[in-house]
Formats: C-alpha cells, structure tokens, sequence
C-alpha cells in the first residue's frame, strides 16, 4: 500500500488513457505528459501504461509500507525520500515506512511516481484513468485526498537479481529537456502579448493547420503564428484557454459538431482559442483553428497558468519525423535499461 498522507492541488491516478471508446462518448483521460509518464515506468520495470500517480503543482507526501521501487519523472519538485534529497529521472529503492515528500514545482507543472506493479486499482472501460470530468476510474473517480491508501501490484521486476530490486542501486535516465530531439527549430520573434506578463519562458509547440484554417482572416492568421498566448486561470485538463487578440473568421456559418482529440485548436465565438488536453470532450461545434501534434502534447502538460504559449507551423511529414524522434528516444532509454538488467542477471550468475 502506498499511504498518501499529503494529496496536494490535484493528484490523481492514471494511465496512458482509456482508448477505444472515443465512438461512445468517452474521453482518453490518462497522463497529461505521457512522455514523463512512459519513462517513470520503465525506470521501475513495469509496462509502459501501467497507473502511476500524475501530481499537479504539490505539496505531495506519499508513505510506503513495504519495500519497493519508484521512480519520478517530470519537472523538479525538490522531492527528498525520508530527509535525504532524491532527483526527477532517477530509478530509486524505497524501504517499508518510507515517506516521498514533492514540494512546490520550481517549474513546469506535473510530475509522474510510479511504483514498481503499478497503480493496481480497478480497470474501468480497460483503463486505470482517473476521468474527473465524468467522474469514473482511477480511485473512485476523483483527484485523491489526504487519508487515501493506493494498493499497488506484485512485479516481477522487484527480484533480488533485479536492477528494479529494493536492494539495487539507484540509477538515472537523460531527460527529455537534454536530448536534441525536444529542440524546435524556429525563429523566435520579440514576444507579443495582452495583458499581463507570463510566466517562465515560452513554451514553443508545431500545430498543424486545421480544417477550418481558411475561414479565418489574415490578420487572424498572422496574429496566430506571431503572437505569444498567455494560459488563463481558467483551463484544467480538459483544454488550456488562451489569452491574446481575438481570431476572426471571415466565414459565419455555423459548424454541425464534429469529432475532436486532445491537441485540437477550437476558436469559439470570443475568438480566444482552446487546445483541448487530455479530459476534451469527443465532439465539439467551434471552428479548428489548427492542432498541436501528438509528440509535443507533452510540453503543453507542462505549460503552467499564466505562462506563454508560441504555435510554429510545420507540415505532416515533420509531424511524423517528431513523432520517430520522439520514439527513438524512448527506444535507447530502453535499449539502455534492457542492457544494465542484462549486466546485473549476469552478475548475478
């Protein structure tokens, strides 16, 4: 059992989210940053979508009763095992009565604990996810609370001969942040906002152009390659709302609701645009201004309210070249995991 003594703003349980029923009205859910997410399990010898804790902003504590591994991956949220400081991206033994303490974020937004068998709540609809808007998965369909005990499974990963053992060392992963792959390359331009000045630096994503891109003005088009987006108070994990000009469209029809996925770019009638995020609804009626590709979805789960968001056109080929890259990042860390496991069994001969 995992004790959570200290919940924070909103934790919760999820997993890679709940897919194959976008048809019967139900959202994904699952991790807003699944690149953080995949990698906390690997570090713990799970499968890659197995439920992990996802902690938003903190403050966190979490109390184990029996030796285990767990990993965090994510931003840094200065977390210390028992006193003793422990890092994001690490792979870390974990002794029965042990407390996990992840204080404020210093910056991003989430960070991902993954225990070594996972989350082992019920499956709803075969997923773990916490679904908060409809109310369902995860535990008992809410973000958890001070007092809550979190079951976890058995793993074979957890064997003496393991690197994943309670007894093994601690042992570490290249972040996303240091790897070339996370680089965009864009011209960046003097940042141009309404309103108050963001928080932290830019967060720079590639949109592809959506269906009704052509309804919009120039002016509009411009402003929203150009501008810099500010992400209002007013957004959770169902969409980010963005502050900045107004969008106009130079078509007024009206739309018939139509399907939409996490990443799509909505523009309703205030003409201030919503990417729609993890918890988005399965169908909406507002102009699609664009939508932000699936390998930079990360980034924007950890954009923080009231930073700065940037939208770079790219094409569909350079949505798909980012999405091999991404995969070939998490196909060493793999590769490198798969080989120091290699290396202990064989010492352990």
């Amino acid at each position: 059992m995992i004790d959570v003594i200290k919940a924070g703003v909103l934790s919760s349980v999820q997993d890679l989210g709940r897919r194959g029923h976008r048809h019967l009205g139900v959202a994904l859910a699952g991790a807003m940053d699944p690149l953080s997410f995949e990698i906390a399990n690997r570090l713990v010898g799970n499968p890659v979508d197995a439920a992990a804790i996802e902690i938003t902003m903190g403050p966190v504590a979490l109390r184990f009763t029996h030796a285990t591994r767990i990993a965090i991956t994510g931003t840094d949220f200065n977390a210390t095992l028992d006193d003793a400081h422990v890092s994001s991206w690490w792979s870390l033994p974990v002794q029965a009565g042990q407390c996990l303490t992840l204080r404020a974020a210093r910056r991003g937004m989430r960070a991902y604990v993954a225990v070594a068998g996972g989350i082992d709540v019920k499956p709803v609809l075969g997923s773990r996810s916490t679904d908060l808007k409809a109310g369902f998965g995860g535990l008992g369909g809410r973000a958890l609370r001070d007092g809550d005990r979190l079951p976890h499974g058995p793993s074979a990963a957890l064997a003496r001969d393991s690197v994943f053992s309670p007894d093994a060392p601690t042992f570490g992963v290249k972040a996303p942040a240091w790897s070339k792959f996370a680089e965009i390359d864009y011209t960046p331009g003097p940042p141009h906002y309404d309103g108050k000045v963001p928080v932290g630096p830019t967060i720079v994503v590639r949109v592809l152009r959506g269906h009704e891109y052509g309804d919009f003005t120039e002016a509009s088009h411009e402003a929203f390659w150009t501008r810099d987006w500010t992400i209002t108070p007013n957004s959770n994990r169902v969409g980010y709302r963005l502050d900045g000009p107004v969008l106009e469209r130079g078509i007024g029809d009206e739309l018939r609701s139509h399907a939409v996925l996490p990443g799509t770019i909505q523009v309703p009638p205030n003409g201030k645009p919503i990417v729609l995020l993890a918890d988005a609804q399965t169908t909406g009626g507002y102009p699609k201004i664009g939508a932000v590709i699936s390998a930079d979805l990360w980034r924007l789960g950890q954009a923080r309210l009231g930073s700065a968001v940037r939208f770079v056109e790219c094409t569909r080929d350079e949505a798909l070249e980012a999405l091999r890259a991404t995969q070939r990042y998490l196909t060493q860390v793999a590769a490198a995991l798969d080989m120091k496991q290699h290396d202990q069994a064989a010492r352990a001969r």
